[in-house]
């Protein structure tokens, strides 16, 4: 016998269902069913802010990868050791003296290796000559000094996740989070909530911030399009984390082409400026055609190039 559709009830009767025969409620969707993202990111967050510690992005020209970051007092601080790095890398060392030279020849004679290492060179001898002529006057300079070491020792500085000398970079927050637990040596171990990250971190919590992602690997080809296609907002994070990754790495030919008063600051500050409302950002803009593209694109490929040379890439 053939099944009868059933009637369509009455708009006051409730609709029943046609295999169990019982009333079928409207059930509502509840308000928190769906992944409540929001507050996924206030518990990542949470954790960060209370180790002060942050993930990092990175991006270079041979990949992008996670890394951390923190800030501490410089005092508290233990730089990290970049005599393996230099010693294997030739254009570091100050000197070579050429394999035809005789053991008789003058200690002067050297083999200049790259401009950075000729002008640290010079400004070494300046020290030890000036280190030679100890006068009355050194006791007053010392304690100067001391006041100055004392104010330099409470500045907060950058310290990343690296390893003698090197910036470890990680694939995937995965790869990321396995060496933390693992208790490999690095110089965020130093930390004291280091450990307790160890034990807490997971791959989810590996989410930075907008302001924590850095595209280096734009900033030539951005300078070379030339004043009209400048992205004030990636070039002024691109030098921000570019001078961290100075300071920690120990880089002193990066910290010096974007210190005050280089070509690479004034750059800085004009796309500050730029940025901004009235007259000032008009300024600025102003001042940005005065800087060339060619310069400032060939610049900023050195930085990238030095800091490229000291990543160790992780899987």
């Amino acid at each position: 016998m053939a099944r009868q559709s059933p009637q369509r009830p009455d708009a006051d009767e409730p609709e029943l269902d046609d295999t169990t025969g019982t009333s079928e409620p409207d059930v509502a969707e509840p308000a928190d069913a769906a992944p409540d993202v929001a507050a996924a990111e206030t518990a990542n967050r949470a954790l960060w802010d209370e180790l002060r510690i942050d993930p990092v992005e990175i991006a270079l020209p041979a990949g992008t990868g996670f890394t951390l970051r923190a800030y501490r007092s410089a005092r508290e601080l233990t730089p990290t050791d970049v005599a393996e790095r230099d010693a294997d890398d030739p254009f570091l060392a100050r000197r070579q003296v050429s394999p035809t030279e005789s053991d008789d020849e003058e200690e002067g004679d050297v083999v200049i290796l790259d401009e950075d290492v000729a002008r640290e060179f010079a400004e070494s001898e300046d020290e030890e000559k000036q280190a030679q002529r100890g006068d009355a006057a050194e006791d007053g300079k010392e304690d100067a000094d001391e006041v100055t070491a004392d104010e330099a020792g409470d500045e907060e500085v950058p310290v990343f996740l690296t390893h003698k000398g090197r910036l470890l970079l990680f694939k995937t927050p995965e790869s990321l989070v396995s060496f933390v637990r693992s208790g490999a040596p690095n110089d965020l171990s130093q930390l004291d909530s280091w450990d307790e990250l160890s034990e807490r971190v997971e791959p989810a919590d590996i989410a930075p911030l907008d302001d924590d992602v850095y595209e280096l690997d734009l900033v030539v080809e951005n300078l070379r399009g030339g004043h009209d296609t400048w992205d004030p907002t990636l070039l002024i994070e691109a030098g921000e984390v570019a001078r961290d990754l100075a300071y920690a790495l120990r880089l002193p030919a990066v910290l010096d082409m974007l210190s005050t008063g280089s070509s690479l600051d004034d750059l800085d500050e004009a796309l500050r400026a730029s940025v901004g409302g009235g007259i000032g950002g008009f300024m600025g803009r102003r001042r940005l055609k005065k800087i060339g593209a060619q310069t400032a694109s060939l610049g900023w490929r050195t930085i990238v190039g030095k800091i490229s040379a000291v990543v160790d890439w992780r899987d």
